[in-house]
């Protein structure tokens, strides 16, 4: 399947819907032509095309829908290769699959409707429903978003203003559970066209957490009103909105004053999906650039024999291969096997990896982009686009000191975490002298700060969390890739042979045997 699915993101007519989706970006429609407010989005074919093909692979839902052991690898995989190419649209993809795992928490009767529309392999565009009272049948499909953020808040979602007042008891899906009216002003809406979302708002009880659908029981729409489209960076193909809620009709998951606690769910998930995503821009822009490499003559013969230039798309590669199987290692402790120690383990290692890895992809990118020289400063070439991408993994579900802070908190409140994550680590032991010495410094600096005051911690957050990063992914390295390969990371990550820029690897480095598995 991941072959079959490899060859169809890999073909012209893929790739081109690619061009199309980000050279067309989403327009918002706030109202019809008879002046009815509508707030939808209207998408390229292209989008939807890619769309299409990504729910097909299952790679939203797919390892909720079959639960088995690899079911998360198999589904990052599938996640990889499509992101590799088109990234905007792993954002609805992702939060659906992360989705789930706070969907959970709501009503019988919610997930009862909900679920098999998340599980669904079938990718209808618009949000369906007639209009009150209509009879129109409801899709059997449906797509997850989040709005958490707001203007005073960003990160801090504790300071939400948006309001939640309960309905009276009943209310028109009682079966759904508690119904409540929201009101408030959303900065950032990820996929604004979702199907439903799941939305933090001030109840009596605290910060909860609600699910929002666009189209409400009746077929009438829900009070969504997209005020305008982010202008991005990047991520051009996706849209990201700024929304409005009156009184929106949303049903309460978890429980009330519990709503960071129930959100927490999906935001680790998405967390995981931005070190996939990560993953497969490096893996896109290293092909990018040993294409070129292998096929440029310059100076009188071709790049990849120039020795310079050589070492370059190595450490390159040596960079992507650190986060593909960092990225896949983690995914599979997500499966349903995973033993509690593999659930500590987790819990430490995404916050670390995603930390790391998503911090390197923009720098990775800029390098393979100057492998192509001015061709990849121009968009008929997709490394500017990637290039464009890349720090929205970094900012997405929290960034960098966030994520740092976070390590910080779990080795507060979670030390079995980092038991959990050495003992992953350790089974490296042995391989390497510079590992051996990088991993005793990495358990000494924990053990400094764990008895540290908070000031002095967090001064320190970025350091752990880049220690334990290096240590994760050289450990991985020694245990499933080829003695060069690994030893270059080590050397170069590590022991600090050689320079700080790509391309500036020690002596001795197998160049010729990387650049052949690249």
């Amino acid at each position: 399947a991941l072959h079959e699915l490899g060859r169809m993101v890999g073909g012209a007519a893929f790739q081109r819907d690619a061009e199309l989706a980000n050279a067309n970006p989403p327009r918002l429609v706030t109202h019809d032509r008879w002046g009815t407010r509508i707030d939808e989005v209207e998408y390229d074919e292209s989008y939807h095309r890619i769309m299409a093909a990504a729910l097909a692979a299952g790679a939203h839902t797919s390892a909720w829908a079959d639960p088995r052991p690899g079911a998360n690898a198999d589904r990052a995989a599938a996640f990889l290769l499509l992101a590799q190419v088109e990234p905007g649209h792993a954002c609805p993809v992702s939060m659906t699959h992360a989705a789930v795992a706070t969907l959970e928490h709501a009503a019988d009767g919610l997930q009862a409707e909900w679920m098999p529309r998340l599980l669904s392999r079938t990718y209808e565009p618009g949000l369906g429903g007639g209009g009150a009272g209509s009879d129109a049948a409801p899709k059997s499909s449906a797509l997850v978003g989040m709005a958490m953020t707001e203007k005073q808040g960003g990160s801090d979602v504790r300071a939400n203003t948006t309001r939640a007042v309960p309905r009276a008891a009943g209310g028109i899906r009682p079966e759904w559970g508690a119904e409540y009216g929201l009101t408030g002003h959303k900065w950032f809406c990820s996929a604004p066209m979702s199907d439903a979302f799941l939305v933090l708002a001030q109840a009596q009880g605290g910060l909860s957490c609600f699910f929002v659908p666009r189209v409400l029981p009746d077929g009438s729409r829900n009070v969504v009103r997209i005020q305008r489209l982010k202008d991005k960076l990047g991520n051009r193909s996706n849209a990201s909105g700024e929304i409005e809620l009156d009184d929106t009709t949303g049903w309460l998951v978890g429980e009330e004053g519990r709503g960071v606690a129930t959100i927490v769910q999906m935001v680790t998930r998405t967390r995981l999906d931005c070190v996939i995503g990560t993953a497969a821009g490096m893996r896109q822009a290293v092909a990018e650039a040993a294409w070129q490499v292998r096929h440029r003559r310059a100076f009188g013969a071709l790049l990849v024999d120039q020795p310079a230039m050589a070492a370059v798309v190595a450490d390159l590669a040596i960079e992507s291969e650190a986060a593909t199987l960092t990225a896949l290692r983690l995914a599979r402790a997500y499966d349903v096997d995973a033993s509690e120690s593999e659930q500590a383990f987790r819990r430490l290692a995404t916050a670390v990896a995603k930390f790391w890895i998503c911090k390197r992809g923009p720098d990775h990118a800029a390098e393979a982009l100057e492998c192509l020289g001015g061709n990849g400063y121009t968009e008929a070439f997709p490394l500017a686009r990637r290039y464009r991408e890349q720090p929205l993994l970094a900012i997405w579900e929290g960034s960098g000191n966030v994520i740092a802070l976070d390590v910080l908190r779990v080795l507060a409140r979670e030390p079995e975490a980092f038991m959990a994550f050495f003992d992953v680590v350790g089974e490296a032991a042995g391989e390497h002298p510079a590992f051996d010495l990088a991993l005793a410094e990495v358990r000494a600096v924990v053990g400094e700060l764990s008895g540290a005051d908070a000031s002095a911690a967090a001064f320190r957050a970025r350091e752990l969390t880049e220690r334990l990063a290096l240590v994760l992914q050289a450990a991985l390295l020694l245990r499933h890739s080829p003695g060069p390969l690994a030893d270059a990371f080590v050397r170069s990550r590590l022991e600090g042979d050689g320079g700080s820029m790509y391309g500036a690897l020690p002596p001795g480095v197998d160049v010729a045997a990387i650049l052949a598995r690249a």
